[in-house]
């Protein structure tokens, strides 16, 4: 029976996540996701008690999805500007560039919708964009401990700017569909990359 409950939890937050991505968080009814999971409201209040609780399930959701495919083998790859450039090819190429959720780039069509709406949805997202960035700033760390980048750098303004650049791509190209877009930034960001190098 508990397993049950889990699948059909699995369910509900598979689905709305494909009905956020595309309608967006206040355009979605509970109507909405009713009908795509084919549940009754009980059904569905039985395993979420609103639908900003769906949302968080889906972030976590879109978070393991856009996790495995953006640090795909990642830990094999022992140099960390590798890491970094691997990582910005996936995020852009395979993540954005497949179009994984319908809308688009789901954390950011979020930021975008939720900011002034809910501080507390938008905080959330923010947290992940946040950790992002420290994960970059700790592979440039990694690097310089190993000789590979020049001196005098600034590693946390580096990595923030590498996050804003994914995050402009994401923007342009949810908006105009061009993978022009992606594969510009792609190559844009090695040449950047390449900069930093002793």
């Amino acid at each position: 029976m508990a397993n049950k409950g889990l699948l059909t939890r699995q369910n509900i937050t598979e689905k709305s996540l494909q009905v956020f991505s595309v309608k967006g968080y206040f355009n979605t009814s509970i109507n909405d996701i009713l009908e795509a999971t084919g549940l009754t409201k009980g059904g569905l209040y039985g395993h979420f008690a609103s639908k900003e609780d769906i949302w968080y399930a889906v972030y976590d959701e879109a978070v393991k999805i856009w996790r495995s495919i953006v640090f795909k083998n990642i830990k094999k790859v022992a140099n960390p500007l590798e890491r970094i450039e691997i990582t910005i090819e996936n995020h852009l190429a395979n993540y954005l560039g497949k179009d994984v959720f319908d809308g688009g780039c789901f954390f950011v069509n979020m930021l975008v919708e939720i900011s002034g709406q809910s501080d507390k949805m938008s905080k959330h997202i923010l947290r992940g964009f946040v950790q992002f960035s420290r994960l970059l700033r700790k592979w440039l760390e990694d690097a310089d401990d190993k000789g590979l980048l020049k001196d005098g750098l600034n590693y946390r303004e580096i990595s923030n700017f590498i996050i804003i650049s994914l995050n402009g791509a994401a923007t342009l190209y949810s908006a105009s569909k061009d993978t022009s877009i992606w594969k510009e930034t792609i190559t844009q960001m090695r040449f950047y990359i390449n900069q930093l190098k002793r």
